[in-house]
Parts: C-alpha cells; sequence; structure tokens
C-alpha cells in the first residue's frame, strides 16, 4: 500500500470532494512570528505534502500579512484541481502589522478578493472567519460571506477560535460548515462543549496548533531558545517553571509511544487529534523533512488503554497547564 492510498479522508459539507484528514497548516511558511520565510523551502513543502496525500491546506492573509496565500498559490499552480483551500477572513492590519479583528461586509468584501488574487484561483473552497468581532453584528459577518458562496467565490463557510454561543449565532444566518479551535494533547479546552457541538450539528473540527508548536515535535530540550520574533517567546508554556514541565510529559510521550506502537511522538500526537472525533488535523511545516512522517500517523489506533495512560502522564507532569489564550488578537 502507497503513502498516499493509506491517507484517511473525510467529507467537509458544500465541498467538491472528500479531503485527507491531514492537512498542511501555513502560519509558519509566511515567516511573521516564525523568524522570517523561506520561499523555496515553503514551496517544496506543499509540493511534498501533495505527494504524501494532503490534499487540504490551510493559510489565512495575516500569515506573513499576504505572504502565506502567495506562497501557496504559486505552489499549487498546475495542482490546484488536487487540493482543496482553506482561508480565513476578518483580521485587518495597519502599516505596524499588528492585527485586530475586522469582521465588517467591507473588510470581507475587500479580503476575498485579495485572497483569490494571491492565491491564484477564482474560487476558496472553505472561508473562515478567523476570530469573532464583538463590534460588528454576526448577521451583518454571516450573511456577507453567504453572499459570497452564492455568487461561486466560496463553496463552503467555516469559523475558528468561536465559541458555541458563537456559532449559534452564526448560523442562524448563514450555513456552516467547519470550526478551527486550537486542539492537542496539552490544549484540550474544546473538548467540553465545540466537540460534542460539532458532533451534533456534522462540522469538520479543523484542529490546529495539533503538535503545539513544535512542543510535540520531541526536538526541543531545557536549552531550546527562540528569538524574539517567535511567537513561543511569548507563550508561558515555554516559559520556566511550565517548561521544564512539559518537557517532562514529552519525554514520557515519548517513551510510551516507541514501547507501545514503535512510533514517534509526533505521529502519536497527530494520531490522538485523529481518534478524537470529525477531525483534521493541521500539520504545520517549513520544510518537507517537517512533513515527511505524515504517513506514521495513518494506519492504526489508540485504544481506551492508550487514552488512560496518556491522560495520567499529563496529569502527573503538568502542574500548571496553560492553553493558547495568549494567541487571541484584540478587538478594535
Amino acid at each position: 500500500m502507497t503513502e498516499t492510498s493509506m491517507m484517511e479522508t473525510t467529507t467537509i459539507r458544500g465541498l467538491k470532494h472528500p479531503v485527507s484528514r491531514i492537512a498542511l497548516g501555513t502560519w509558519a511558511i509566511g515567516g511573521w512570528m516564525w523568524g522570517g520565510p523561506d520561499d523555496q523551502q515553503a514551496i517544496a513543502t506543499i509540493h511534498e505534502a501533495v505527494e504524501l496525500g494532503i490534499t487540504l491546506v490551510d493559510t489565512a492573509p495575516v500569515y506573513g500579512f499576504g505572504h502565506s496565500e502567495e506562497i501557496v498559490g504559486q505552489a499549487l499552480q498546475g495542482r490546484r484541481d488536487r487540493v482543496a483551500i482553506a482561508t480565513k477572513v476578518g483580521l485587518d492590519w495597519k502599516a505596524d502589522h499588528k492585527p485586530f479583528r475586522n469582521t465588517s461586509a467591507a473588510r470581507i468584501r475587500r479580503e476575498v478578493e485579495d485572497s483569490l488574487r494571491r492565491l491564484r484561483t477564482d474560487y476558496i473552497d472553505l472561508y473562515q472567519v478567523h476570530w469573532p468581532d464583538s463590534a460588528v453584528p454576526m448577521e451583518e459577518t454571516a450573511r456577507t460571506l453567504e453572499e459570497l458562496v452564492r455568487e461561486g467565490k466560496v463553496l463552503a463557510l467555516g469559523v475558528s477560535n468561536f465559541t458555541v454561543e458563537q456559532m449559534e449565532a452564526f448560523r442562524a444566518f448563514a450555513p456552516l460548515s467547519a470550526v478551527q479551535p486550537p486542539y492537542n494533547l496539552f490544549e484540550r479546552e474544546m473538548e467540553r462543549d465545540i466537540l460534542p457541538y460539532a458532533r451534533q450539528h456534522d462540522l469538520a473540527i479543523l484542529a490546529y496548533g495539533p503538535l503545539c508548536r513544535g512542543l510535540l515535535s520531541g526536538k526541543m530540550t531545557a536549552r531550546t531558545e527562540f528569538g524574539s520574533d517567535d511567537l513561543r517567546s511569548a507563550d508561558p508554556k515555554f516559559q520556566s517553571p511550565r517548561f521544564a514541565q512539559y518537557l517532562e510529559a514529552v519525554r514520557q510521550l515519548q517513551d510510551f509511544a516507541r514501547e507501545r506502537h514503535g512510533k514517534s511522538l509526533l505521529a502519536l500526537a497527530i494520531r490522538w487529534v485523529l481518534d478524537q472525533g470529525p477531525t483534521i488535523a493541521l500539520w504545520g511545516a517549513r520544510r518537507p523533512d517537517q512533513i515527511a512522517a505524515v504517513a506514521d500517523a495513518s494506519g492504526w489506533h489508540l485504544d481506551a488503554d492508550d487514552q488512560r495512560e496518556i491522560d495520567t502522564i499529563l496529569r502527573n507532569c503538568i502542574k500548571d497547564p496553560v492553553g493558547p489564550e495568549f494567541m487571541a488578537p484584540p478587538g478594535r
């Protein structure tokens, strides 16, 4: 069996074809908050992902302030019919490159044309509101997006970082196909309400950060340092004393993955996300070698005993857990 044929797929309501349950996340490819871009490596990474059977690429205008979308568009020339593109809308920025929320009709209309141009396509498969904007009525946001669907510029609508209440408000005015929350072994808040809500309403979950910003790659040590332009320099998980707690959990999870399943920690982290429900794992990568292990996450599952042992490791190691709240951009 080839690596491509092993790729698990799922459906997102409104899309033309099933998509792979592992998607390529391109935040880091944009360079902003990740130490700058490397375009040649980024294009090679996207090409490698497609060859490995990944058929969903997730991006956003704010990832490098248009740069990630441009690279995705360039890389998918000649491959567009093989890949569904998910991008986002509703973050604005000024000359200082400090994002803020803006889901007004005018902003959406401007953004969709910019995204289509950068992506070199005439439609977006999945268009997602990046963050909720309390300054704009949900009806204005949702109805404007529904108009884009009717016009054929967008096939399906999603939201990111929304609460259940906000999703309910959105669905009063427009159909919803997907939700994108942060979700990984260490950040599990969405299990309380978003996961059951998605199951109830047939929403695909695009889980971002399944490797917890590289922490679950297994490659970090106590000596790993992050530059001032790296978002992890502001993430409480990567600061003392928490960093040591998370690294100890990583060490024990590595041993568990190897001894129980003969797998890497990275494969375990992705498999764990895939086994939790209607989930798609957004595997972020900047270089081809960072996506090479995709096949290791397919073709096996974690049973109930595995889940309990993983939970025990987390409970024993991490005494002061924190979520991804630090990433939320301000309103206007």
